[in-house]
């Protein structure tokens, strides 16, 4: 890379890394690696939390996440991570429909029972 590359890319950077060419440099090349290693991390941590937001939705209704995705894999129904979590958050009549379907195309599913709410928080004395 040129010397104007280096500096524009280094625009924003503290002290002689922005104007001094060689601390420029490895600064930038270190930028680049970050960038690139992060790039793969983000796709990495979004499914991370599409799961933990299916499993939730899924576990109100008696349900574990693994079980639910076996239930929708056997009826065949192809919807990715993504919309099943925006369903979980968004939509939580369509997102039941779907925990019901799941739960009687695998019979893992039909056995749990869902936990009672907790109304209020009692104190022992």
């Amino acid at each position: 890379m040129n010397r104007d590359k280096i500096f524009k890319l280094a625009k924003g950077f503290r002290g002689r890394a922005k104007n001094c060419i060689r601390i420029a440099t490895e600064r930038v090349e270190k930028a680049l690696q970050y960038s690139y290693r992060d790039r793969r991390n983000k796709k990495r941590d979004m499914r991370s939390l599409w799961i933990q937001r299916i499993n939730a939705g899924t576990r109100q209704h008696g349900v574990n996440y693994g079980n639910f995705m076996h239930g929708l894999m056997k009826e065949n129904i192809q919807l990715n991570r993504k919309v099943l979590s925006e369903l979980s958050m968004h939509e939580p009549y369509s997102f039941k429909a779907l925990v019901d379907i799941s739960r009687t195309a695998f019979p893992g599913n039909k056995n749990v029972v869902i936990p009672p709410k907790k109304e209020g928080i009692s104190i022992l004395v």
